[in-house]
């Protein structure tokens, strides 16, 4: 919790690839990228090294990011239903059509518009003291009531909130 494993940037943006990238790598962050962002980085002098197929599924628990380019919003909802843990994530847009798309078809527990998924907290969602994380969709065991059957996804708009 509380870090990003893949960060995912649309091929017509190049410029923020190069950025975002750069700001990382000057905080030590190490770069796992896909053949796309490489051949930008490289050209920008951004260290980095070819992501492979496992890195994407990697929750590294390290200052490691791996970064891959998109071709378009499903793109990126694919990849990430196929290789996310289902906790939380976020896209980070201005056009909200894509936005509502993006959270409405991403499996994640907690899906976020503009804002952190550092704030993907059980105090922080008023549950009181977070006892645990869960990204099943039925998590109950033993007899069962109609709570035991629910499941949530939580959805956050934001203007750019960071905890």
């Amino acid at each position: 919790c509380n870090a990003a494993e893949n960060l995912l940037v649309h091929h017509s943006s190049p410029q923020l690839l190069i950025q975002l990238a750069g700001a990382l790598a000057a905080q030590g962050v190490e770069l796992r990228v896909d053949a796309d962002c490489k051949q930008l980085l490289d050209a920008a002098k951004i260290p980095a090294i070819a992501a492979s197929e496992a890195d994407w599924g990697t929750e590294y628990n390290d200052a490691i990011i791996s970064i891959r380019m998109v071709d378009d919003l499903a793109d990126a909802i694919a990849f990430i239903n196929q290789y996310g843990s289902g906790h939380s994530d976020a896209i980070v847009s201005c056009n909200q059509a894509n936005a509502d798309v993006f959270i409405k078809a991403v499996d994640s527990s907690t899906v976020y518009h503009n804002a952190s998924t550092r704030f993907t907290d059980g105090f922080e969602f008023g549950l009181g003291a977070e006892i645990g994380i869960s990204t099943d969709r039925l998590h109950a065991r033993g007899p069962m009531g109609l709570n035991e059957l629910c499941t949530y996804k939580y959805v956050i708009h934001g203007q750019g909130e960071i905890r």
